[in-house]
Parts: C-alpha cells; structure tokens; sequence
C-alpha cells in the first residue's frame, strides 16, 4: 500500500491512503483518464509498415503477463485531427518524437528553420527523408511530452502541403501551424518549460501520439482487432518505450 500526500490548488496539506496502487488507479485516475479508453496512434512511413496496420515490437515491456503494447500506423493527417479534436475537448495529448533535432533549447523552439544550416554548410537539413530517417537509425523516438495547445486556420482548397516523404500534410480543410507543448525539464527552462513547435516539425519527428477512442473513426479503431505485426526488438518504434 501507499499514501499519496499533496497540496491542493488552496495549498491545503492533503493525504490520500493508506491505499493499494490498483485501488488508487480506480478511484483517483480513472475517473478522468481510463486508459482502456485512450489508443496509440503512431506516424511510421517505412514502405515495410503499412498504414492502418496494427504493430508490436518484440520483449517490449517490463510485466510478465502484461498487455502488449500495440501501435496503430495511421498516416500523418490522422494524428494531428485526433491532437486537434482531443485539445477542442480539453484534453491534453501525450505524445513520443525525436527530442533535440532542429531546437533553440533556450527559447524552447522546435522548427526546421530554426537555424540557416543551407549558409553555413551548403547544405540542407534534413537530407533525407522520415522514412529513410528512420531505416537509417538516424531517427527514433527519444523523449515524451505533453500537447497543451494548438494554432489551427481554416486551408485553402488548393494547398497542396506535402511533408518529406510526399504524404499528404493536412487533413481536410485545416492548416495547422504550431503547438503548445509542455515538456518535464523544470519551469527554468524556455518559457516556464513550455515549448512551441511548428507543424513542418511535427511532420518529420513526432511518431507517436495518445488519444481518446471517442476522437477516432470506426475504421481507424477497427485496426485494433487485428492480430499486431511484430517488430524486431531493436526497432526504432520501441525506443521511447524502452527509455
């Protein structure tokens, strides 16, 4: 058993407990998060993977016996209506990228033209593609956070945003440009340890998002009756969760 200490938003000393982790869970985190509730949706554009395939990755995981960890491959359009929907209903979005890649750790930037790589090397960043990022091992998931916020306009009929692997960017009738995004690195950090990320950013490093089942289609949801792929242990879309 455990007892959870805490003040309240009054800065009033309160105490839950002696209580068991499991009873905790119900009682405390359920009512506002059950996770039978929330999907994994993940951005892997590897021709081997395809879209709207259900994946696993092989020893993942640290409880015998446990529930296997199962990633729904959706293209990018669909991960960024289910963080849009989710934000409009209050909900905040956690969410899996390769940290540190194109970012102004002072300012807490994460944008691909943060710094004029073309003036100094000749050359732009990055030179290849998400999905050769990712069967190179120059890129896999190394850091969680949190979506707090999102900038989204009405598009136009006619854009034509494609993103480095010549998907579709945008979903139908919406240009997102940036997100809020609260990160775990202490408030000294960027603003009040909030970053802001623009949406060409997202488009090549975020492969990961967590969303209530209620923001998904029935297609997109029927994925999850499939018997899942399985990854080798070493592949990158384990690494977040290995770390």
């Amino acid at each position: 058993q455990i007892t959870f200490e805490y003040h309240d938003t009054a800065k009033q000393y309160q105490k839950i407990g002696p209580i068991t982790p499991l009873e905790f869970y119900r009682q405390i985190v359920k009512p506002i998060y059950n996770i039978d509730n929330k999907v994994c949706l993940v951005h892997d554009p590897r021709v081997s993977n395809s879209y709207g395939r259900l994946y696993t990755v092989e020893y993942l995981g640290n409880i015998v016996g446990g529930q296997k960890t199962l990633y729904n491959n959706q293209p990018i359009t669909i991960l960024k209506r289910a963080v849009f929907d989710s934000i409009a209903a209050d909900e905040a979005v956690w969410f899996g990228v390769d940290f540190g890649k194109h970012m102004h750790a002072k300012y807490g930037i994460l944008d691909l033209k943060i710094f004029d790589t073309q003036l100094y090397f000749d050359s732009k960043f990055p030179c290849q593609n998400k999905a050769s990022r990712l069967e190179y091992g120059e890129s896999l998931m190394t850091h969680a956070m949190v979506f707090t916020g999102v900038h989204v306009e009405k598009r136009s009929s006619n854009d034509t945003t494609k993103t480095s692997d010549n998907e579709k960017s945008q979903p139908d009738g919406l240009q997102f440009i940036r997100y809020r995004v609260e990160n775990s690195h202490g408030d000294d950090k960027a603003d009040k340890g909030y970053l802001i990320m623009t949406d060409e950013w997202f488009d090549e490093y975020l492969y990961e998002v967590v969303v209530d089942k209620k923001h998904l289609s029935k297609e997109v949801l029927a994925v999850l009756d499939q018997e899942p792929i399985i990854l080798k242990a070493w592949d990158p879309m384990g690494a977040l969760a290995c770390s």
